[in-house]
């Protein structure tokens, strides 16, 4: 099945989708945008072009379990995002994410404003191949 990946930010959202057997995902995209129905839009035209089965959207969760304002931000692009499809959304736990992201950008010696710029895409590959490990569990 191919499924989608969003990890939402302030600024950048990255995304990312796996191949059909589930196995490895992939960066696809950075979407520079803060204003939540003109980044919807931009989903929605990756969506039309991709066709993914599924949605994950990563969902910030302090390190204690807990939900913050961040992971209701989350929730509410799921809900626009399923106002405009009926693709099933689903969410993934993205502790963590973005400090593994930086850490393989170092290992590839990946600095400054690329960095920055790819940081997200990353993230969002994470946030999917933790969804996809975990469902062979």
């Amino acid at each position: 099945m191919k499924i989608m990946s969003i990890d939402y930010g302030d600024t950048r959202t990255g995304i990312a989708f796996c191949d059909k057997l589930e196995r490895l995902a992939s960066s696809y995209a950075v979407i520079e945008e803060e204003y939540a129905p003109k980044l919807v839009d931009k989903i929605s035209e990756i969506i039309k072009c991709e066709q993914p089965e599924k949605i994950v959207i990563g969902l910030p969760r302090n390190m204690d379990g807990t939900y913050g304002f961040r992971a209701e931000k989350c929730r509410n692009l799921g809900k626009m995002i399923s106002q405009i499809t009926d693709i099933p959304i689903d969410y993934e736990d993205e502790r963590l994410t973005t400090v593994i992201a930086h850490d393989i950008l170092s290992s590839n010696n990946v600095r400054g404003k690329k960095r920055k710029k790819l940081v997200d895409a990353v993230s969002a590959v994470v946030i999917l191949q933790n969804y996809i490990d975990r469902g062979r569990e």
